[in-house]
């Protein structure tokens, strides 16, 4: 059971009882790519147009056409795709004789049959793989005959030497050439025949194949003027709707999806043919085209056989009828994409009964969660996910391909990776693990990052040297991808940004590409807190390319405030305007009390609001400290400051300016990826002299973590340049330490033993800096024997490289007593508030239940 034409696909489908949407076909030979990127916002454009009658001449897409061949308007027909074309030729010529070589597309003979014509048959042969010998061909022909060639072939997708070619028809002057270019665009290197062939020489291109629009057939002709003339005849006035007229100049401007065509055309044929020559019993035919021609030589199978084994698959493949010149081994593939190439060979290999070399295993059951911007809540609701499917039994893992954060974390090993999914990790109750966040970027200015991949650091780089670099970053992402996959029962990925950023889509490895090749479905989720939800949803479908649409399975609503019964309206309309169902409505929730992934809270001021103490009623006493942590352009790690929320007797205060610091009782400088410039955005804005103010006081602790620490020395230097073109600035004096930046980037979790209080304290070490420590007072020291923590001599400023020091109840709470004591207060001397995220992933988890459909998930995973 077998698909002949891509316009049977429905009518299979109808036959075998699947749904159309779930066949991949390898049938259709049109651009793995899909339509172009614009094309529904053009069509949306174009829509305008419809209430027009089209343009006879289609004058505005001849202008076009004429400007790109360099030829006269004169010379070019434009008609209803490059069929309607060839049926009017035929027509035109009346009742020539016709000669096609073959095997060739079924329609030149179809056309000529339709005009009363005659044909006959100039077989290639099998032995010369199907090659056109000009010798031959040129002993059969007659004056006034009609020629019909494939330039490339179809169905072998051999392209033939076209100066010969110009030079039989120079040869025959009273011989008509037809020259069918439908798939030329798809060779790399071909230069068309249009305005250098002879006069007797016709050339017929089609936009419907490469620009993938069946659905809208758009067609064209060239040649000399008095030849276009008796085609334009034979073509019914409005022949080419308005759509068609307006998108195809858009389409041949598009320079920049050709080009992306070509190159995975010729790389994804190179690689398929390959595969399916390396399966026995196949032989492929060399082709320069978007499909391959291949023979089945196996005992006792057909390609009607395989046919009907792959559709159980649901896989089509194009077959061919005795009168179509090949008989029942024959079958042509689409060249495709490279996940679903490669799910063809394997069905092929299967259906076969071959072995093939290191298959990739069925991907397990996955789930995307993406969102229409940053910041939509995808984070949360992957680990919300995995909580879930951990309590129903569920193996589950997080993975994010690619994550731009400075709020990093390092694993057990030594890895470097997202804190984001760090807490998934711990949503899933499992060890956080490099390979569930690959590549992570971490930027050091507007236009550039440093690069970590597996853990480790590979050097820093600007965009554009990081956009050079992605393949080999996603080739990275996808071993870890499998590795992570193969270990547990179902994995949950998080998007970045959103898909809809067509800036980005060229070079994606983190939204639609990895769900690609995960086959995972992807769940979109917008937060209606903002504001324009649903447009959201509907502009995001607007310009996702045909095969993105396909993965999307749904929107979820993210917080949201009041009853969702109101939002009946707004949910049928998203599903009748993108076709995909609003599968959950998640209320807002406050005071999560889960880490953030990114700094866009923290800079939004969402988080401004103080800690547990500001809406409690604070310690026994009802007293409150005040705690300011400074906003660096730059910051890193700002979650090592949410335990403090915690605290029923501290008020925690972002502070942005020098005239919103006051008089706190500690003073925070947190991490930073560009310690140097972040130093000077100190001085500039007033913050350092402030600090230096308070540290006269005898009121006020001023505290360094990591670029904290080296701020608060007497001067930090960057031979290197790692993250500054400053290659040496003053610390702000108040630590009697000097600092350097070093190529090697220290990774370490560890423990620390804290003098003052005697207390362990677990963290993690990710710095550059090696500070000379030797003058300054020790007060954190690793078992080792490393100092990771220096004080001034009343210990009244310190610093420390551990991040998640203040993750230690105990320790957090001395930090704290101190300070109520440096006020004249009584300490409290236990703890008043236990820093644990479980019941906060727990609290997460049953609400998010609450508010998708986990029938649905399930469902989609396949699980």
């Amino acid at each position: 059971m077998s698909a002949r034409h891509g316009g049977n696909l429905r009518t299979l489908a109808l036959r075998t009882g699947l749904d159309r949407d779930q066949i991949l076909d390898f049938s259709a030979s049109i651009n793995p790519l899909g339509p172009p990127d614009g094309l529904r916002a053009a069509v949306a454009l174009a829509l305008d147009r419809v209430a027009e009658y089209p343009d006879p001449e289609s004058t505005e897409l001849v202008v076009a056409l004429a400007a790109r061949h360099k030829i006269a308007s004169e010379q070019i027909v434009v008609g209803n795709g490059s069929s309607e074309i060839l049926f009017a030729v035929a027509r035109a010529c009346g009742d020539r004789r016709a000669v096609i070589p073959v095997p060739a597309y079924s329609d030149y003979a179809a056309a000529v049959r339709a005009a009363g014509g005659r044909t006959h048959w100039h077989a290639l042969p099998d032995a010369d793989d199907f090659r056109l010998n000009w010798h031959e061909l040129a002993g059969e022909l007659r004056d006034h005959d009609l020629v019909f060639l494939g330039q490339p072939n179809n169905p072998t997708g051999l392209v033939a030497d076209s100066d010969r070619l110009c030079s039989l028809a120079a040869q025959h002057p009273s011989v008509t050439f037809v020259v069918d270019e439908a798939f030329a665009d798809f060779v790399d290197g071909y230069v068309s025949l249009i305005g250098r062939a002879p006069d007797n020489v016709l050339v017929v291109r089609s936009l419907t194949k490469f620009y993938a629009i069946p659905g809208l057939r758009l067609g064209y002709a060239a040649g000399a003027p008095q030849t276009v003339a008796r085609i334009k005849a034979q073509i019914p006035t409005w022949s080419v709707n308005v759509l068609a007229q307006q998108l195809g100049p858009i389409f041949l401007a598009d320079e920049e999806y050709a080009r992306r065509t070509i190159g995975l055309v010729g790389t994804e044929r190179q690689r398929l043919a390959g595969e399916l020559a390396r399966l026995p019993g196949l032989r492929v035919y060399p082709g320069e085209a978007n499909y391959l021609l291949v023979r089945v030589d196996g005992a006792g199978v057909t390609a009607a056989d395989l046919a009907q084994r792959l559709i159980g698959d649901e896989i089509a493949i194009r077959t061919f009828a005795a009168d179509e010149h090949l008989d029942e081994r024959y079958f042509r593939v689409a060249v495709r994409a490279a996940e679903e190439n490669h799910r063809l060979v394997a069905a092929l290999a299967a259906a076969l009964g071959a072995r093939r070399a290191a298959p990739r295993r069925k991907p397990k059951p996955a789930l995307m969660i993406q969102g229409t911007s940053s910041n939509a809540g995808k984070s949360v609701l992957v680990a919300a996910l995995c909580r879930i499917m951990l309590q129903d039994g569920v193996r589950v893992a997080p993975f994010k391909s690619q994550n731009m954060s400075l709020n990093s974390f390092v694993t057990g090993d030594g890895g470097e990776m997202g804190r984001a999914q760090v807490v998934q990790a711990q949503a899933c109750r499992l060890d956080p693990d490099v390979r569930m966040n690959p590549i992570l970027l971490k930027p050091n200015s507007d236009t550039g990052c440093q690069v970590i991949v597996r853990g480790r650091p590979v050097g820093n780089m600007r965009v554009g040297e990081y956009v050079r670099f992605k393949p080999q970053a996603f080739e990275a992402a996808k071993v870890c991808y499998d590795s992570l996959a193969a270990e547990f029962d179902a994995v949950v990925l998080e998007g970045a940004g959103s898909p809809g950023e067509v800036n980005l889509k060229s070079h994606d490895i983190v939204n639609m590409r990895m769900a690609e090749y995960a086959g995972a479905p992807v769940l979109i989720v917008g937060d209606i807190d903002r504001g324009g939800v649903f447009a959201s949803f509907v502009g995001t479908m607007e310009v996702l390319a045909p095969w993105e649409r396909r993965l999307v399975a749904g929107w979820i609503v993210n917080r949201f405030r009041g009853d969702p019964s109101l939002l009946g309206d707004a949910l049928a309309y998203t599903l009748a305007h993108t076709g995909r169902p609003v599968r959950g409505v998640v209320h807002y929730l406050p005071d999560l009390n889960l880490p953030e992934e990114d700094s866009v809270a923290f800079k939004s001021g969402e988080l401004d609001r103080g800690g547990a103490g500001q809406n409690a009623d604070g310690a026994a006493d009802g007293r409150m400290l005040d705690i300011a942590v400074i906003d660096l352009p730059h910051i890193s790690n700002f979650t090592d400051f949410d335990p403090f929320r915690v605290e029923r007797d501290v008020r925690l205060r972002i502070v942005r300016s020098a005239a919103d610091l006051h008089q706190p009782d500690a003073v925070i400088l947190p991490g930073s990826k560009n310690t140097l410039a972040d130093l000077e955005y100190l001085r500039h804005s007033g913050l350092a002299d402030q600090i230096t103010r308070l540290a006269e006081r005898t009121a006020t602790e001023i505290v360094g973590v990591c670029a904290g620490l080296q701020m608060l020395g007497g001067g930090i230097c960057d031979p290197q340049g790692l993250e500054s073109a400053v290659q040496r600035s003053e610390g702000l004096g108040l630590l009697n330490a000097q600092t350097v930046l070093a190529a090697d980037k220290t990774l370490v979790r560890t423990t620390a033993r804290h003098g003052p209080s005697g207390l362990e304290v677990t963290g993690y070490e990710i710095h550059h800096g090696r500070t000379s420590v030797e003058l300054a007072k020790p007060i954190l020291t690793r078992p080792d024997g490393e100092v990771v923590g220096v004080a001034a001599a009343d210990e009244r400023i310190w610093g420390t490289y551990l991040h998640g020091i203040f993750d230690s109840d105990a320790f957090r709470r001395w930090f704290v007593d101190r300070l109520r004591i440096r006020r004249g207060w009584s300490p409290v001397g236990r703890v008043l508030g236990c820093y644990d995220i479980e019941p906060a992933l727990d609290r997460l988890a049953d609400a998010v239940r609450q508010s998708v459909r986990m029938e649905d998930v399930y469902r989609l995973m396949r699980c």
